[in-house]
This record gives structure tokens, sequence and C-alpha cells, in this order.
């Protein structure tokens, strides 16, 4: 086919010269992507970052096309079990790439927890289930194709090559979304160098590894992607929105599932695109009609709800009235129920007001098989073959390397933070409160 170009902001252009993933990108699963955001609520503390799962999607489909490129042109396999690649993986290798985030939800991650959906189960099965566009596609190459799509995206795809190109420590979806949302946030310290990384590669028998020439462009992704989530994807805002949305679909859960005797409150107050997610009868087809502007819309419509829970969360998180928050240590969690009992003196439900929120990530690690989710770690191979783990060379990586970093935080609604109140009741009820902050930690007041 003539090469069909999409012009992006980040990878400047993305080239496809396949039919079949031309034809990928208009089916309608796919096209569903442009209607959920990449980074969910990070908007709300980053403006720019409205971009979507449709442009990391054709992003990581452009970087694992250069990828395939660079690897087929320069290490071609020459004759079976020479370890090169072989280009009769292409095709499974960029499809994988461009549907590996296909069975995202609204904002996936606190839709995840509260429905107990799993986003790679439904992209296993958008891909392999008979009743999609996606599938009618895949079936055009082979009757077997679409499963060895989507075992690539399961990681039992029998070439670790493939495998490691799209799910590893560097890979094609870690390198565009990294990229992406540094341009979209303006955080430019998740940048990198993604051209001298791709030229890099070298393949081996149990996966990709780096020339070993080229480890400070390696040290320089690795720590883009520390930056990235100490700077962003663990912000305290960002968090407090996840933990605000994740407590009002919480609490419309509770609504649409109580009796007539319970609540006066109609089912109806539930979109009919949403009943089946909250009835927990959920078909791929009902899966495909969720998405943000459904989620929005219906949130809005809450805005006016009969109930003062609902419909106070529903203002705070489309008017932008995050939870405050402050960070807390196992030294120091045991004076939660206390705050949890002066919130609630206050006229707030705990339930809904308060929150506790983990945070912590391996900026990299080593390959530990007995770890309960092993990771595959980079390689740096020396002009003879030999391999080397990048920590063994990096000291800069060696410093990271097994360390773990976040936080954990206390939510709570920011009123509670008022001072000077005028003929504010519960003004003793916040004094006490504050006792307990310092420096935005949680302290014993008799300890200081």
């Amino acid at each position: 086919m003539k090469e069909k170009v999409f012009r992006d902001p980040v990878l400047n252009l993305i080239r496809v010269y396949d039919p079949v993933i031309l034809d990928l990108i208009g089916t309608s699963e796919f096209q569903r992507l442009r209607r959920i955001k990449q980074l969910g609520v990070t908007s709300y503390v980053f403006h720019g970052a409205e971009h979507s799962r449709f442009a990391h999607s054709l992003g990581v489909y452009e970087i694992a096309r250069r990828f395939a490129d660079h690897l087929g042109e320069n290490y071609r396999t020459k004759m079976p079990g020479d370890s090169l690649w072989d280009p009769n993986e292409r095709l499974v290798l960029l499809c994988a790439a461009l549907l590996h985030d296909v069975g995202h939800g609204p904002y996936s991650h606190t839709f995840e927890h509260i429905f107990g959906s799993n986003h790679e189960e439904y992209t296993q099965a958008l891909i392999t289930s008979p009743e999609t566009e996606i599938n009618q596609v895949l079936r055009r190459v082979g009757p077997d194709f679409p499963e060895d799509v989507a075992a690539v995206i399961a990681k039992t795809y029998p070439n670790p090559q493939v495998v490691q190109l799209i799910s590893s420590q560097i890979d094609a979806d870690r390198m565009d979304y990294l990229l992406r949302d540094a341009y979209n946030t303006g955080a430019t310290y998740g940048e990198f160098d993604l051209s001298r990384i791709s030229q890099l590669m070298r393949p081996y028998v149990n996966g990709i590894a780096f020339e070993e020439k080229g480890m400070y462009a390696i040290e320089d992704y690795v720590i883009s992607r520390y930056q990235m989530y100490v700077q962003v994807y663990f912000h305290p805002v960002s968090r407090a929105f996840e933990v605000l949305l994740q407590h009002l679909l919480m609490r419309a859960k509770q609504l649409f599932n109580q009796t007539s005797a319970e609540t006066r409150i109609a089912k109806d107050f539930v979109f009919p695109a949403l009943r089946p997610l909250f009835s927990g009868q959920v078909s791929l087809k009902d899966y495909l009609k969720f998405d943000d502007v459904t989620l929005l819309a219906n949130i809005n419509q809450w805005r006016d709800s009969e109930d003062q829970v609902l419909a106070d969360l529903a203002q705070r998180f489309l008017d932008r009235k995050p939870f405050k928050s402050i960070e807390i240590t196992a030294g120091t969690r045991h004076l939660l129920p206390h705050l949890r009992q002066l919130i609630e003196q206050a006229g707030y439900d705990p339930r809904y007001y308060t929150a506790e929120n983990d945070s912590f990530d391996l900026p990299y690690d080593d390959y530990k098989p007995h770890a309960d989710k092993p990771r595959t770690q980079i390689e740096l191979m020396a002009p003879d073959g030999t391999l080397t783990e990048l920590s063994k060379k990096s000291a800069l990586v060696d410093t990271l390397t097994g360390r773990t970093f976040g936080d954990a935080r206390f939510f709570f609604p920011k009123e509670m933070l008022t001072q000077d109140s005028v003929d504010d009741v519960m003004a003793p009820i916040y004094r006490e409160f504050q006792q307990y902050i310092h420096n935005g930690k949680l302290v014993d007041p008799s300890n200081r």
C-alpha cells in the first residue's frame, strides 16, 4: 500500500505501510481510545495533559516499527537458531504494539479498582473475540493470528524478543508514554534520546540487548523514568483526584445496589450505558460503551443528586476541589483513627472523605526470578557479544537498583485546614486536627 502518514507532536511522523495496521486504526474499538485520556485525572494538575490513549497507542506502534526496521536492516536472521531478528515477526510486533492498550476503560486504574475489571484481560478479549472488528481484521492475516497478537500482550508468545520490545523495563510502551507525557505536561525531565537508544539495539537468544558504548543514553532513560514518576505520576494532587473519583464511584455503586426501601434514589440516576458496570454484568459490547465522555456526563448529573454525599463529591471533582493530604509513616499511622474521628465530628463521613494512598515504585531492578513480578533486566552487549546487566556497569543506575521511592499519604477534606474561622462551631475541631500536622507530615503533638 501507499505510505500513510500521521503527524505527531512527539514523534513527528507516524508511518503506516501495512494495510492491516491502517484497518485496525479504523475499527470502532480502536477509535474508542480517542475518548479516553492517557493520564486520567492528571490534567487537573498539568493542564496540557489532555492527550488520549489513541495518540499513545499510535506512538507505541511507531516506536515498535522503528525498532523492527533497525533490527531487520542490521540483524536479519540468516539461519534458524542464530538468535538474530526474524523479519516474519514484524507484523505481530506492530499489531501488538498498536493494540496493547485497547482494553483500557475511563480513568483506568481507578475504574478497575472499584469495578474489579482488568484492562489487559479486556485487551486480549477484544483481540480474540469474533464479535469485534479488530478480530475480523486480524483474521485476514491468518486464523491463528489474533491469538498470536494476544499472546504477545500476555507475555506468553514464544519469541522473547517480540515480547521484550513491547513489555520490559525499556520497551516501546514506556518510551512513548514517557516522551508523550513529558511533552504534554511540560515536564522536560522526562525526555531522552529515543533515536540513539533505537540504534543501540542488538538481538540475542533471550531478548534484546543494547551496545555497551551507548550506556549513557540508557542511563538517561532510566533517570527520566524516575523523574517522571516522582514529579508527575505520583504528584499528591493527582493522587487526591484519584481518591476523590474512587470515593465518588464507590458512593454511586453503593446507592445503586441499595434496595428501594433503603433509598429514595431511583436506579436511573446511573445512565443506561453504565448500568451493566454497576450491576456487575458486563458483556464485551457493554464494555465498549464506557469512556470518559459517558462517565463525566453522568458525574455532571450527580452534582444535583438527592444524596448529599454523592452531590458533594461530584461537585468537588468537577470544580477542582481536591482533598488535601499529608505524608504518613509506619511510626505515625497509628494516629489516623483519631484523625478520622475528628473528621467525622466535623460532619464528614470518613468512608468517603478520608483515604490512605501508598504510591511506590522501582526506577530499575535487576532480574529476580523468585519475585512476585520478576523484571526483565537491561543487558549491555560488548563487541564480543558478552552480556552485562546494566547496574553492574553503571554506577548511577546501581544507586537506584532495587530501591523503592514514593510515599504514603492520608487524604482528607480541605475544610479541616480552615484557620481563623468566624462563627464556625467546628473551629475547635479544626484546631485540634491541625496540631497533628507539621511541614506537610503527620506528627504526634505530644512529641513536639
